[in-house]
């Protein structure tokens, strides 16, 4: 009777531990920059595919309302991770703001000049005499005299109309302006899907304007107090981009599974192909996503200070606004 007291009991202990649920994920906010667009699939297409559930990790994506406002975010601890703008992060960092890039995702400007590709303006000689959509003190309005600097344009060679970043948008689709100032994966799809037709961007880093944009950033304190986790995100993130970009179409898709109304899937689909360009220089060609170099990141400074009212002591320590050392090792 002892014996079978003792086989009964063990049995009933390794039944109690096959089904003791596993440790529960660690939940994770990820803020966007804006509303979702095709930029975004890689995060859409990682939590759908499983890879951020495999780290450990239950994501939740969050939209934003642009890059300042998830940088306040992040550094009040009400997101835990945003994606934005890193010279906004910085310009928010050199004030004080608690927060770091754990990864830049793109590498290279989406900044550009675009019109109707039938208004045939392919290079910056065709903007003489044409109209121009700006968006007063954005990030590209601030880079738009650089631009016009490397490409001998003054501005009296075009007129200029001004507004929100709708207004912008109608100015074009409207034919009120032959050009705007936009992200090439951004505002040409939003232009695409109004009207069907196709841009034509004249990108800024053709001319010589090399300068990091979109990428991951954290609370400085919240990395340091949770190391292997701020590891598991960079982790699963970067597996994601590297799934998503081997399916652009797939990618796209997930935006749509998990928000119906986030878009058209031909335009999400060719706004995420335009964004794959951006993920590496001819320096981190041969690396994984996320991992930039001080060269990069120390000249993006440089031109932020200059151009882009960033606060001239940046310019003293550029490493203080990244860190690579939360991303997998190895080449990809």
């Amino acid at each position: 009777m002892k014996r079978l007291i003792a086989v009964a009991g063990a049995a009933l202990a390794w039944t109690a531990l096959a089904v003791a649920p596993a440790s529960a994920a660690d939940k994770v906010v990820l803020m966007l920059n804006w509303y979702v667009y095709g930029e975004h699939a890689p995060f859409y297409y990682g939590k759908a595919k499983g890879i951020y559930a495999a780290e450990g990790i239950d994501l939740e994506i969050q939209e934003g309302r642009g890059s300042a406002a998830t940088t306040q975010a992040v550094a009040a601890k009400t997101a835990d991770f945003g994606y934005v703008d890193v010279p906004t992060m910085m310009r928010a960092a050199v004030k004080g703001a608690p927060v770091i890039a754990t990864g830049v995702l793109l590498q290279t400007s989406p900044m550009s000049a675009m019109g109707f590709v039938d208004k045939n303006i392919r290079k910056p000689e065709d903007i003489k005499g044409k109209t121009v959509a700006i968006t007063p003190a954005d990030s590209m309005t601030q880079i738009w005299p650089l631009f016009l600097k490397k490409t001998g344009l003054k501005e009296s060679d075009f007129n200029t109309v001004a507004g929100d970043g709708q207004t912008k948008l109608n100015a074009v689709i409207n034919g009120q302006a032959d050009l705007l100032l936009g992200y090439v994966m951004d505002q040409s799809m939003k232009i695409k899907d109004a009207t069907g037709k196709d841009v034509y961007p004249i990108k800024f880093a053709d001319y010589g304007i090399n300068m990091v944009s979109s990428g991951i950033i954290a609370n400085s304190d919240y990395v340091k107090a949770n190391a292997d986790l701020v590891r598991r995100f960079m982790s699963a993130t970067t597996k994601a981009v590297e799934a998503a970009e081997k399916d652009p179409k797939a990618a796209a898709q997930s935006i749509l599974d998990a928000n119906p109304k986030g878009g058209k899937i031909d335009t999400l689909t060719q706004g995420f192909e335009l964004t794959i360009p951006l993920y590496r220089t001819p320096e981190t060609k041969a690396k994984r996503p996320f991992h930039v170099t001080d060269q990069n990141m120390t000249e993006s400074v440089n031109l932020m200070v200059e151009y882009g009212g960033l606060d001239a002591k940046a310019k003293a320590n550029p490493k203080a606004f990244y860190t690579n050392d939360y991303l997998p090792k190895g080449d990809s």
